[in-house]
């Protein structure tokens, strides 16, 4: 046997051995297939029980040299690229308490295992919530959304992940624990961990805990759909929405082939309110039909991916353009798929899209990367979230222009071994 092969074996045996000693057997197991990430199979499943365990279990990683991937839900796992190496799978399925709720403060602490359904469960109690419509919400835990920035429509009115979350708590590679910012909405002590942590795929540092700032519970909402004859028309709409003095909390442009284009607003408020605003929205709509919706229609984000999942015959990518452009990227979609692929968009006012692409591989692959070149010749993006056989040596994020250098550098600072996610952030961080 190779004298490296032979080392790393005893490098998994010993680290098998201490990590039990760490959090039990019971919590330590052998990874199956359905473990597996991007095709990669790991050895090990861990899964800590406290903050204190998972640092420990990540210093003995980190030593070993063994590639980690931590994992709340599992709901997001397919996004990025491939990763390089995975050795071992760092749960947090059991830190999933919601820790403190100082409802007059309008905060919460929570630990990063805990799902997104059980925390809006708990400030629900007290007419409160999150801001925040993810995807999978059931599944979705507060460490994977907040790796993967994933937040939908509502962004629009309370802002993007990184407005809400403000403090964490994390395990670096070499078992350190660190928190950043505070407990309360105003704070500006220290550096900005919680934003630089948002997004990164998990790949500088293991959350273990978050605190939020939270909204409170709407009295009422009310939704209204119109459908337009073409892109042109329901850009239009749309910024003649945002131009008003309506207080909207979400906007969305919702088309596919075969479909015309729908344009879908979200109200909050009391019932006079809603009212008022809803006649009056009615009314720059002019001619336009407009229906009265349910809250099923804020679903359609989640039905575009989750499609995905139930045949490899679908690719999904997130992308963003300028909001003045919205129309003429909904009509290049729809002129790339060329009536040879099967495809349906959302996107929201802020320009942040969705698209899922059905059909022939080859079609589907060249569709990618035609779209890609043209968002990011117009200063946009396109990032894959779920591709299909045939497309996987296309990069998962593009672009990342002068960022890169920047970004190697951090990953340096925060895990100069390579042990977290390996291979999967942008340009092969």
């Amino acid at each position: 046997m190779d004298a490296s092969v032979s080392s790393k074996l005893s490098d998994k045996s010993t680290f098998e051995t201490d990590v039990r000693g760490i959090v039990t057997p019971k919590y330590v197991r052998a990874a199956s297939a359905s473990d597996a990430v991007a095709g990669v199979q790991p050895s090990f499943v861990v899964e800590p029980g406290s903050e204190r365990e998972l640092a420990k279990v990540l210093k003995l990683a980190y030593g070993a040299g063994l590639a980690v991937i931590p994992r709340g839900g599992g709901t997001k796992l397919e996004w990025g690229n491939r990763p390089a190496r995975a050795d071992v799978i760092l749960s947090t399925a059991r830190l999933n308490r919601v820790i403190e709720h100082p409802w007059a403060d309008l905060t919460v602490s929570v630990e990063a295992g805990c799902t997104l359904a059980k925390l809006q469960e708990t400030v629900a109690k007290h007419r409160q919530r999150l801001a925040l419509d993810t995807l999978w919400a059931e599944r979705a835990t507060v460490g994977g959304v907040l790796s993967t920035n994933d937040s939908g429509a509502l962004r629009l009115r309370f802002g993007s992940l990184r407005d809400l979350v403000i403090g964490v708590t994390v395990s670096l590679t070499d078992g350190t624990v660190a928190s950043s910012g505070g407990k309360v909405v105003k704070n500006v002590a220290g550096y900005d961990l919680p934003k630089l942590l948002t997004g990164a795929l998990g790949t500088l540092a293991v959350i273990t805990r978050a605190i939020f700032r939270l909204h409170p519970l709407p009295k009422e909402t009310r939704t209204i759909s119109c459908v337009t004859s073409n892109s042109a028309e329901a850009q239009q709409l749309v910024h003649e929405l945002q131009n008003s003095k309506l207080a909207q909390s979400a906007l969305q442009i919702c088309w596919g082939a075969g479909i015309q284009p729908r344009v879908d607003v979200l109200f909050e408020g009391t019932e006079a309110g809603l009212a008022a605003q809803v006649q009056q929205a009615k009314a720059m709509l002019g001619a336009a039909p407009v229906r009265d919706a349910g809250r099923d229609v804020w679903d359609a984000r989640q039905e575009v991916c989750s499609a995905a999942k139930s045949s490899g015959e679908f690719a999904v990518a997130k992308f963003a353009t300028l909001p003045a452009e919205l129309a003429e990227t909904l009509e290049m979609i729809a002129g790339l798929c060329s009536g040879e692929l099967r495809w349906s968009v959302v996107v929201q006012a802020t320009g942040i899209g969705w698209v899922r692409l059905k059909g022939a591989v080859g079609k589907i692959d060249s569709v990618l990367r035609q779209l890609r070149a043209n968002l990011e010749g117009r200063e946009g993006s396109l990032v894959l979230a779920h591709r299909i056989a045939g497309t996987s040596e296309l990069d998962a994020w593009g672009d990342a222009g002068d960022a890169l250098p920047l970004m190697r550098a951090v990953k340096g600072q925060f895990d100069p071994l390579g042990t977290l996610n390996p291979g999967r952030f942008v340009g092969g961080i």
